[in-house]
């Protein structure tokens, strides 16, 4: 996601609203079918034209890799943005008999076999995938390839707990503890990403058994709980960005480099690593695409070395490459866990719904 802005959530550089279409431009229009001109990776009319990439609203990537591939392709890159991750598969749905576009960036592991079982993806494996890519495959028939994976955690604000003098906590278990009552705040998992990512990991630590009485007893201990990212993590917590009182913070574990002031060593924020789910994004050709072509080739751009790299600056998540190189900062103070909480992604999906709606019953009553 060439964003001047330095965290997750503001460094994603927004589309236009919902449904407004946002053309990018043609890199190098006037070298493009001149006579001397090289001819394009991919060449073809099938390859030229437009190719219309349908992602969520949280979309970015730096200009100059966007013009890289227009003019290595000879392709015009269009976005559509119907909305955030939960919108844009129901919206792919819905449109599936006249599909929005023709390669979708965005469907994350707590939708993508929804998405897969609706029929919205044609099986495409990319020359580009390697084993990264495959440990992350939802199913064996290529229907979606990783492409970037986040960590939604608890951030702490290390200020806050040095000053009183009191431990911090580092597990799930701990946050209900009544040393740490009324200090953390969460967002929805019904109108919340980090929110539904937050709920997926209790699931996957306390079990199916286990999880509703982890929420009952949090609920106790003074959870609180609003409705998006950013009123939890500008106002209610008390890191140095935000305006809160509340020293624990559903987020993410790239949130905190954002967070270190210019020149310094330490890192006033960090992530308890031991709460992280492991969110997956992913990239697929729509079937039915007008240019299925162009959308291989797509799926292919955002698996390059280019793009990937890109990726933590642009976009704040990690790329699901291993072997790109992490800005310095990300390397100090945002360290991946090394065994995030998972769920399958089809065990998501038959259960998303009912665990939202339980969970909805036990916290907000």
């Amino acid at each position: 996601m060439a964003s001047t802005l330095a965290h997750t959530h503001r460094a994603r550089r927004r589309l236009a609203p919902a449904a407004v279409l946002a053309l990018l431009p043609l890199a190098a229009c006037s070298a493009i079918g001149a006579d001397d001109a090289p001819e394009p990776a991919g060449s073809g009319d099938a390859a030229r034209g437009t190719v219309v990439l349908v992602t969520h609203d949280s979309f970015a990537l730096s200009d100059d890799v966007v013009a890289a591939f227009e003019q290595e392709t000879g392709l015009s890159l269009e976005l559509r943005a119907p909305g955030d991750g939960g919108a844009l598969v129901n919206q792919l749905i819905l449109t599936k008999d006249a599909p929005l576009g023709d390669v979708v960036y965005g469907i994350d592991n707590t939708f993508a076999s929804r998405a897969i079982a609706e029929g919205v993806l044609e099986p495409y494996e990319s020359p580009a995938a390697g084993e990264d890519v495959a440990r992350y495959a939802v199913d064996d028939a290529h229907h979606l390839s990783a492409v970037d994976v986040g960590d939604a955690c608890v951030n702490v604000d290390h200020e806050w707990f040095a000053e009183r003098g009191v431990p911090e906590p580092t597990t799930l278990e701990q946050l209900t503890d009544p040393a740490y009552r009324d200090l953390l705040v969460i967002t929805n998992p019904a109108t919340s990403s980090p929110g539904l990512a937050f709920l997926l990991a209790t699931v996957a630590r306390f079990g199916e058994d286990g999880w509703v009485d982890y929420w009952t007893a949090l609920r106790a201990n003074g959870v609180e709980v609003v409705s998006g990212w950013s009123d939890a993590y500008y106002v209610d917590f008390s890191g140095p960005s935000s305006e809160g009182d509340r020293p624990l913070v559903l987020s993410y574990a790239s949130s905190p480099p954002s967070e270190v002031p210019e020149g310094s060593d330490t890192a006033p924020t960090g992530a308890l690593l031991d709460t992280c789910f492991r969110q997956v994004e992913y990239a697929g050709v729509l079937a039915g695409a007008e240019n299925p072509d162009g959308a291989q080739q797509v799926v292919d751009w955002l698996l390059s070395p280019e793009v990937q790299a890109d990726l933590p600056g642009s976009m704040y998540v990690y790329p699901v490459d291993s072997s790109v190189e992490l800005p310095e900062a990300w390397s100090r103070f945002a360290p991946q866990p090394e065994e995030p909480l998972t769920l399958d992604p089809e065990i998501i999906s038959e259960n998303r719904d009912a665990w939202i709606q339980e969970w909805t019953d036990v916290v907000l009553g």
